[in-house]
């Protein structure tokens, strides 16, 4: 496991993937807890609470045990929510490949895959800024990412700016998404309503007034009836564009 001074000292190297697994495999568990049962409690917990409100003694709690029994399977906090991130990771899975499947629809999928996590659970997006992200499932999504990119037809050098295009505009756009979907629920309104308060608001601060005349057009033409339709419009035609300066870097002449 990683001390929690091994952290502080060497950040770029410390990581519960790159720890022995000495303590994991010694006798003497306490009877009825394993990581796996911890993990999943770790990961309701972060989905009912919010990544502020966790904490191992929280944890302890909700699994009926002391504090020191969770610590006998990992050494800090931080090993733990490295653990839940990379099993919510496991969400996105891969796309089931369809034999000569153009790149274009794997490539929307697999980014659907992404932007569903960060919306179903707000505190991945900054757990993934402060881990190394080499779990297993974390591993598999950016070996699944590599490959989409890879069949595109891009040269070798620019595939790396094509993936971060895409997949840092996905991560963006559902962090967003999600922390928007997470206050609408903390002050226990519809997301319709929280919106349509918003805007009310904004509209009548002198401040705002430019901007907001300067919307209208952009937003009709945008249309969506509801804050979700709006959402799935914007991340569909997003994604389209940046598919599209794929496919023109392709086209483009050696």
């Amino acid at each position: 496991m990683v001390r929690a001074a091994d952290r502080a000292k060497r950040p770029a190297r410390a990581s519960v993937w790159l720890a022995d697994k000495a303590r994991a495999e010694r006798g003497g568990q306490p009877s009825g807890l394993d990581r796996e049962r911890i993990t999943a409690t770790a990961v309701r917990l972060l989905d009912a609470e919010g990544l502020a409100k966790f904490s191992m003694r929280r944890l302890a709690a909700e699994l009926s045990v002391t504090a020191m029994s969770v610590y006998w399977y990992v050494d800090t906090k931080d090993d733990l929510l490295e653990l839940a991130l990379d099993r919510v990771l496991g969400e996105i899975g891969e796309p089931e490949r369809v034999p000569d499947e153009d790149w274009r629809d794997e490539m929307r999928a697999l980014a659907a895959r992404y932007r569903g996590v960060l919306v179903r659970h707000p505190w991945v997006s900054p757990l993934q800024g402060t881990f190394l992200n080499i779990g297993p499932n974390a591993l598999h999504f950016s070996t699944a990412v590599q490959q989409v990119v890879g069949r595109a037809g891009l040269p070798t050098s620019v595939q790396a700016g094509a993936m971060a295009a895409v997949f840092q505009f996905v991560y963006g756009f559902g962090t967003n998404e999600g922390h928007f979907i997470e206050r609408c629920a903390a002050a226990g309104v519809s997301q319709d309503e929280y919106f349509s308060d918003a805007m009310t608001a904004v509209t009548r601060s002198p401040l705002a007034t430019g901007v907001i005349e300067g919307s209208k057009t952009l937003m009709e033409a945008r249309g969506g009836d509801t804050v979700a339709e709006m959402f799935e419009r914007d991340f569909t035609m997003a994604l389209d564009i940046l598919i599209a300066g794929i496919e023109a870097m392709v086209a483009r002449p050696a």
